[in-house]
């Protein structure tokens, strides 16, 4: 969607701002100014930031909204003996949350509390919590839920190149590719503006594949689509590899040059053949040799994942087979060539940099090296001894909740988990269980509705901090709107109730800058180094790309032009093989259910089921069928269908199209309660990520009702 041409020499300066939206982790520059210097705000896209280049989706547009919204929380809330949440001082609700943890650690030990965060939050909270779980509750189980989103791309990348960069490249790169391979990824719902770089690409004479069970509206934009089934992306991979052998389309002297490993793999995919192949996946021959002639023989090709790999209980694997296939044909490091994976959360990249991930510590440290610890625990003053080992993935820390699993006691900052995970069913009993339940949240959601606490706290415009978009670019969010009285902010309840806990004088900071500074030295010498990042520089430049060691460093923004981050150089082949999903379709659930997005709303809901522009144009989610699926079940558009997993059920109407798989359900994902398709979706984990299968789940329709008996 394309924004009107702003020029910021015209907006009143008093009023105009640049800033980021609040979304996903294409990060937009927007300009917010408030027209008639009231309380309302208007958005604009930024035509001077290079990513969007004014361009925004309905969601950004939209996203003055949430500041004023009369559902917003200005006072603490407290759970009262008659079982109700009702305003409570600061001073109070402090004290109820740092006595929880003191009681709880006091009789169970430090590892029965909890943390849990976001990859909503800026680098700076996202380090101060981690922090926080490590020094001031003494836990090792903290994580966040960009383990249900980036896991599996992170965990491929570092196994093949050393290092986890969602893109290696600038996404203005995607323009000059000839070919980009796109594979499961629904960018034109999920990224809008990330279309302008594919439209230049198509202009130019390019082509684009999607490889994806439905056809998306990214789909109907492709030269070639791929209606692969669910569950089915690694077999593909693997099927185009071998052909790729079988034309001698492979690039040997880069092979030889650049990589390890290849002889494993290239012994593994000649079992793909392509009568295999598509008995897995569905999609003939003539498509996968059309496929891997396109990308072997363009002079700049791309290979580009989305959550439809990642989200599987095979995810790391699944990429780490597409990544072989651009290894293999020599893209990876040239220029307009690559893979790349497209990050979701808005600071998705970031979140896991930085300490929030149960194994790691800031820089991309990894909490279990020695000499990683020793440099952290140094910046903190503290004896490495005293850091927790690693705790337990997101997934298995909600299933530990209560006395059951042990810990009794959990943080929640920034995240509606109780929408979010899968099998949310398990996950509301688990919630109910604990001891204590505080939550740091500007508004109700699913989650912080059954807290014993929930701290209000400031909202992305009146916060400042950084975020790091899909590219790797570090960018600022920047103060705005003025919150209301009797908000805070993360930092500040960080702050107070590390003093609570006695650990006070590690948390002394009142502002993102203080925090910025701390994490600037924990970073350096990282993987992840920030140490050369700076605000101004940031202010400068629109941006810097890590790594960046020293404030005279330009920043990174292509990697792997001349080495891999493996200590020899060299990017390392894994040779991997399909295997079924944690569920496949049998005789009793003989459908597979898949999930993903609507373009007008993001992840759980809980910011813009509140912004009435986007509840209008998407009130509730929708079961999408097949026409031959739906005349199978007598269902017709607007159907109730009731959905059955071995989890559990739940209600949607039809929505009738050619656009998916005769044997494929597709559901969002943004609503909880009634609505929520998590209640039916397959916990079983990827072995390395810790990621759920969301992507893939056995599912029957168990009855039909006419339209009329849909719920109002």
């Amino acid at each position: 969607m394309s924004a009107p041409v702003v020029s910021l020499a015209v907006l009143p300066p008093a009023t105009a701002c640049r800033t980021h939206c609040p979304y996903c982790a294409y990060q937009c520059g927007i300009v917010m100014t408030q027209p008639g210097g009231g309380d309302a705000w208007a958005v604009a896209g930024d035509p001077q930031f290079p990513v969007n280049n004014g361009q925004l989706c309905i969601k950004g547009w939209s996203c003055g909204e949430l500041l004023g919204n009369p559902a917003r929380l200005t006072t603490p809330l407290m759970r009262t003996a008659a079982g109700h949440l009702a305003p409570a001082a600061w001073g109070e609700a402090l004290d109820f949350v740092a006595d929880g943890v003191r009681r709880i650690r006091d009789s169970h030990g430090p590892a029965a509390v909890g943390v849990f965060g976001s990859g909503a939050l800026t680098n700076e909270k996202a380090y101060l919590l981690g922090k926080f779980a490590r020094l001031a509750v003494g836990t090792p189980h903290m994580d966040y839920n960009g383990r249900y989103c980036m896991s599996s791309a992170a965990g491929a990348g570092n196994k093949a190149f050393g290092i986890d960069r969602g893109l290696p490249f600038p996404v203005s790169d995607i323009a000059a590719a000839e070919v980009v391979l796109l594979v499961g990824a629904n960018s034109a719902d999920t990224l809008p503006p990330i279309m302008q770089w594919f439209d230049r690409q198509k202009a130019s004479g390019g082509r684009l594949i999607v490889a994806d069970p439905r056809r998306t509206a990214t789909a109907r934009a492709a030269d070639l689509h791929l209606p692969l089934a669910p569950g089915s992306d690694l077999a593909l991979a693997n099927g185009l590899l071998f052909l790729a052998i079988e034309e001698r389309l492979i690039d040997e002297a880069y092979i030889a040059s650049r990589t390890v490993g290849f002889d494993a793999v290239r012994g593994t995919v000649l079992a793909y053949d392509p009568p295999r192949v598509e008995r897995i996946t569905g999609v003939g021959e003539a498509a996968l040799r059309t496929c891997v002639r396109w990308l072997a023989e363009a002079e700049g090709a791309m290979i580009l994942t989305g959550r439809g790999p990642e989200q599987q209980s095979k995810g790391v694997d699944t990429v780490l087979a597409f990544i072989n296939l651009a290894l293999a044909l020599g893209k990876v490091g040239r220029p307009a060539s690559g893979f790349g994976t497209l990050t979701g959360q808005g600071n998705g990249q970031g979140g896991r940099e930085h300490g929030q991930k149960a194994d790691q510590l800031p820089g991309y440290r990894l909490i279990e090296v020695d000499a990683h610890r020793e440099h952290v625990a140094k910046v903190w003053g503290v004896d490495p001894a005293s850091l927790p080992r690693k705790g337990k993935s997101a997934y298995e820390l909600l299933d530990s909740l209560g006395p059951e699993g042990g810990i009794r006691g959990l943080l929640v900052m920034g995240s509606n988990v109780a929408v979010a995970s899968p099998h949310a069913g398990n996950i509301a009993r688990r919630l109910k269980s604990l001891d204590l339940l505080a939550v740091c949240d500007s508004f109700l959601n699913e989650t912080s509705a059954g807290a014993d606490v929930v701290f209000p706290v400031y909202q992305w415009a009146e916060e400042d901090g950084t975020m790091t978009n899909l590219e790797g670019r570090v960018i600022r969010r920047r103060v705005v709107a003025e919150p209301p009285p009797g908000v805070r902010g993360d930092i500040d309840v960080l702050r107070e109730l590390a003093t609570r806990l006695g650990a006070g004088d590690k948390f002394a900071f009142h502002s993102a800058p203080e925090v910025f500074d701390e994490f600037r030295r924990a970073t350096a010498g990282g993987t992840a180094d920030y140490s050369g990042i700076t605000y101004d520089r940031i202010d400068r430049e629109d941006g810097v790309f890590w790594p960046c060691p020293s404030e005279d460093h330009p920043g990174t923004p292509r990697l792997f032009a001349d080495r891999f981050h493996h200590a020899d150089g060299k990017a390392k082949f894994h040779a991997v093989a399909h295997r079924p999903a944690g569920e496949e379709p049998d005789a009793d659930y003989p459908l597979y259910l898949t999930t993903g997005r609507y373009k007008e709303h993001y992840n759980s809901g809980a910011q813009t089921r509140l912004v009435g522009t986007l509840v209008k144009a998407q009130p509730r989610p929708r079961a999408q069928l097949h026409p031959h699926l739906a005349a199978r079940l007598g269902a017709e558009r607007g159907s109730v269908l009731v959905l059955e997993t071995r989890r559990g059920r739940a209600e949607f109407a039809a929505d009738v199209s050619h656009d998916v798989r005769q044997d494929t359900i597709f559901v969002p994902f943004h609503w909880g309660g009634r609505d929520a398709v998590n209640l039916l979706t397959n916990p079983a984990l990827d072995p390395t990520s810790r990621m759920p299968e969301y992507k893939v789940a056995a599912v029957r329709v168990a009855a039909v009702r006419p339209p009329e008996e849909a719920p109002a």
